[in-house]
Parts: C-alpha cells; structure tokens; sequence
C-alpha cells in the first residue's frame, strides 16, 4: 500500500512538472506575443485632390488619393483615401483617411489598414493613426499598433508601436 501511495505522489508529482513547464512555455509565448516592438523610418507622400461628388465648394469639404513610399523598418506601399473639411477659422480643420499597407513589416510581408483621424484647432494639431483591428494579412496577422507621423524640416517620419499577437 505504501509503494502504490508512493507511486501516486510520484505521478502528481511528474503531472504537477509537466503542467507547470507547459504553462511557463505558454506563458513565455504570451510574454513575447504581448511585447510591443517600435518600428522606424521615412516615407514620402504623393496626395492627389478627387472629386466630391454632391457637394457644393462652399462646404470647403475635400477628398484626396493618398500614395506613400514607406521605408525602413517598414518597407511598403500604400494606397489610401482622405477626407478633409476646413474651416472659416485659420488654423482649424479635421481629415479622417483610411490605407491600405501592403509590404514588410521588420522582414515579416503582408498588409493592413490603418486609420487616421486628425484635426487642427487654431493651430494646435492632434492626430490618431492606428492599425483597423484584424486588418493584418499573412505574416501580419494579428496586428495591432499606433503609427506616430513628425515632419522635420519637410521629411516625414514615423514611428510604428506595433504588437503582433
């Protein structure tokens, strides 16, 4: 009785390791998954005016293609719509946009969205682009992030806070 109880202690024992190492590898995976990776670099952006259709001049509503060349630790093109309204008030106005990405992504290739929502208030800029959820394709499924755009003496830049899970 004392060998069958000591083989059973045995077993918990070795059921207890295994559980414990599968959770520490699971809970590792997750660790890296959640990890958020910056990623950096140039672009150049061609906008383009298209029509808006319906809707008097005077709104001062407009609609631009936006085609951008993205390089460094993000290698890609995009192809996207704007939509702006400016206002009677110097300084003030508001766009919103959506892109496609498609490219490399620090070596790992597929596409996603990203939107955008900006406004100027009387000169005081605010803006958002973050990654549309479940918009990431192939090795970019699963992509979530910010991209944060700085223009410097005319030359755009970003920076990508991206997390693939």
């Amino acid at each position: 009785m004392k060998t069958y109880f000591s083989q059973l202690a045995l077993a918990a024992l070795l059921v207890l390791t295994i559980c414990t190492a599968g959770h520490s590898q699971i809970s590792t995976k997750t660790q890296q998954a959640n990890m958020t990776t910056i990623a950096k670099g140039t672009f150049v952006v061609t906008l383009k005016p298209l029509p808006l259709d319906g809707v008097d001049p005077a709104t001062k509503l407009g609609r631009m293609s936006i085609d951008k060349q993205i390089s460094g630790d993000l290698i890609a093109t995009t192809k996207g719509e704007m939509l702006s309204a400016m206002t009677n008030t110097k300084g003030s106005a508001g766009y919103v946009a959506i892109e496609h990405v498609t490219g490399a992504l620090n070596g790992r290739k597929g596409s996603f969205v990203l939107q955008h929502t900006g406004t100027m208030n009387k000169g005081s800029p605010s803006l958002s682009v973050t990654v549309v959820p479940d918009s990431g394709t192939e090795e970019l499924t699963g992509l979530e992030g910010t991209f944060k755009i700085d223009i410097v003496e005319g030359k755009h830049l970003y920076e990508f806070q991206y997390k693939l899970l």
